[in-house]
């Protein structure tokens, strides 16, 4: 298959090498021609993977027209705000036959749209040529070809499959799921999530508070999703707990890294600083948070953490707050 993978980012240059791995003919676009001419020339993509060696088969355009040109799948993994503008541009490039699979993990701040309705209003494509791939993807794992998993999920089955086909090596596992709505949601609610287990972790609360952030991130996760229609036990899957697991629990994680700064007092401004950008949690907290009250679901984690940051809350502030909350039974809609 042809692929053309937008952009050169950390993720979109890891599942780009994957599908290489595996045969397919790939196209990234990197909006900077220096990664493109370091990716054809060197096979390194040194501004987000430094020192991890990229097929020899990898090519890469600064031309977004070029990497679409006769794309059978147009693969977008760019920063979630960005995708309406940028997709506005793309468009008129994509093939009426080409499919279009997002890697991204947020919600659209202004509107409350996942990222396929997103692709599917701007583009007008129909919903069977549009699919999310979701799960625990750290990049830098899978670019050294550790063992890992993903779910591409689709309202078309038989697109499912064939992405599955053609994005499996010996270290990439996918697995196929038509509940979108449920894979994209768990992807989105685990950077939340994330950044209030790094506030813990900066606050020094231990093991225990993080486990605890994290089994009630997912509840928090299944309630929303219950209302959004979709399937509960795709949260007790690789999109549910198993994202949010990688996200939470390892050093690797933005979101998880950024928490811990604003938990140790930085400020978003500082803490952007210390991390050379600002992770899609912070971006799509307030959306998420827009979207439950919209739906009447609660969302505690998530409401403190919007309170964080927006400097609303300090980070001793939200704990206290979370602890103190009116005692509830476990299983609660």
């Amino acid at each position: 298959m042809r692929f053309a993978v937008l952009s050169a980012g950390s993720w979109g240059t890891t599942y780009a090498a994957v599908l290489a791995d595996a045969g397919n003919d790939v196209l990234v676009h990197a909006r900077r021609p220096e990664i493109a001419d370091a990716i054809n020339t060197r096979h390194e993509n040194p501004s987000y993977l430094p020192g991890v060696r990229l097929p020899h088969t990898l090519r890469a355009t600064s031309d977004p027209a070029q990497a679409l040109a006769d794309a059978d799948v147009a693969v977008i993994s760019i920063p979630a705000q960005s995708l309406r503008a940028n997709l506005a541009a793309w468009a008129p490039h994509l093939d009426e036959r080409t499919a279009v699979v997002s890697l991204m993990k947020g919600i659209e701040t202004d509107t409350g749209m996942r990222m396929s309705e997103v692709i599917q209003e701007t583009a007008a494509l129909p919903v069977e040529r549009i699919a999310v791939l979701s799960g625990p993807n750290l990049a830098r794992e899978i670019a050294m070809k550790n063992p890992a998993a993903s779910v591409i999920a689709s309202s078309d089955e038989e697109l499912a499959q064939a992405l599955q086909a053609a994005s499996a090596t010996p270290y990439f596992r996918p697995y196929t799921n038509t509940d979108v709505v449920g894979c994209e949601l768990g992807g989105a609610v685990k950077n939340v999530i994330a950044l209030a287990t790094g506030l813990a972790t900066g606050l020094g609360l231990g093991d225990n508070a993080t486990a605890l952030l994290m089994t009630r991130g997912l509840a928090e996760t299944a309630r929303l999703g219950a209302v959004l229609g979709a399937d509960p036990l795709t949260f007790a899957g690789l999109t549910g707990v198993g994202d949010l697991v990688a996200t939470c629990a390892s050093p690797l994680s933005r979101n998880r890294t950024f928490g811990t700064h604003l938990g140790r007092g930085m400020t978003v401004a500082e803490a952007t600083t210390a991390t050379s950008q600002t992770p899609e949690g912070v971006k799509s907290a307030g959306a998420l948070l827009s979207l439950a009250r919209r739906h009447r679901v609660e969302m505690p984690i998530t409401e403190v953490v919007v309170g964080v940051v927006e400097a609303q809350l300090t980070a001793s502030k939200a704990a206290e707050l979370l602890m103190s909350r009116t005692p509830k039974p476990e299983m609660y809609t």
